[in-house]
């Protein structure tokens, strides 16, 4: 079984900073692409960033110049930096993993349960 843990959300006001973190454990040979989704109240679950194992990233244009993906492969973590917050970046976060899961090495894609972020104008 793997399990993705995020962390790091919270209440911040409209220009602030905040970082998430998510840890993958579990039975893991390796990971692909992870990622951040964010989900809105009252609306759908959308990307906003990617990055794959080799580092290459991704970014929804909403996002672009103020968020930072970044992992950490020997961790198992993935970060996402936001700077500049507005108040529509106020969601709840999903971190995404596609894992190779050993020790039959099969791929699955997982999630985490959310962290609230939110941005106070």
């Amino acid at each position: 079984q793997v399990q993705l843990v995020e962390s790091g959300g919270g209440l911040v006001q409209a220009g602030g900073s905040l970082r998430l973190s998510c840890v993958a454990s579990g039975s893991i040979r390796s990971i692909y692409d992870m990622g951040w989704y964010r989900q809105p109240p009252g609306k759908q679950r959308e990307l906003v960033a990617s990055i794959s194992n080799r580092g290459i990233t991704n970014y929804a244009d909403s996002v672009k110049g103020r968020f930072t993906i970044s992992r950490d492969n020997a961790l198992n973590t993935v970060y996402l930096q936001m700077n500049g917050l507005k108040s529509e970046d106020t969601a709840v976060y999903y971190c995404n993993a596609d894992v190779l899961r050993s020790p039959y090495l099969r791929q699955a894609n997982y999630w985490g349960q959310g962290t609230q972020v939110t941005v106070s104008s």
